[in-house]
């Protein structure tokens, strides 16, 4: 993170560094995939109808953890632009990761520790989170879902 300055709360740091790093491995490793050629597995879930569905999937998500969050500590409207339509993510993709990661920078740094803990709110799903819990999972989001892609490759026949 470039121009890093202090958190008051540490951890909220920490949650956002480390939302961009798995962010970031999540992209490559679904390049990988995408090129390889490996299926996804079939599924009535509409986020894996394709390789590009997944993608936005992992973007849109990303940007609702930080404007829910934002909403939920009563910040300003991070101003994150909604992920880039199914057909163009994959040409879109580099340009709206700078914008999404850069939007995740500053909202969070000057909330105090104790407001990531308590209350917990419903999230758009429907489980309770407190703030702090919802950026964990937003840093595990994108892992999971590049550790299912690496489980795919795995299984690839070798040379592709």
């Amino acid at each position: 993170m470039t121009g890093d300055k202090a958190f008051r709360y540490r951890g909220a740091r920490a949650m956002v560094l480390l939302h961009e790093e798995e962010l970031r491995r999540f992209v490559g490793t679904w390049r990988r995939a995408k090129a390889s050629g490996v299926r996804l597995p079939e599924t009535d879930d509409p986020d894996y109808a394709s390789y590009d569905a997944l993608l936005q999937h992992v973007l849109r998500a990303s940007r609702g953890y930080l404007t829910w969050s934002c909403e939920k500590l009563g910040l300003r409207d991070p101003g994150v632009e909604p992920a880039p339509d199914v057909e163009i993510v994959d040409q879109r993709c580099d340009e709206y990761l700078t914008h999404l990661l850069s939007r995740w920078r500053d909202p969070l740094r000057d909330v105090p520790g104790e407001r990531f803990e308590r209350p917990e709110y419903p999230s758009r799903w429907g489980v309770l989170y407190c703030v702090d819990a919802m950026l964990e999972h937003a840093v595990m989001h994108p892992a999971r879902h590049r550790f299912q892609l690496e489980e795919l490759l795995k299984g690839a026949p070798s040379g592709k």
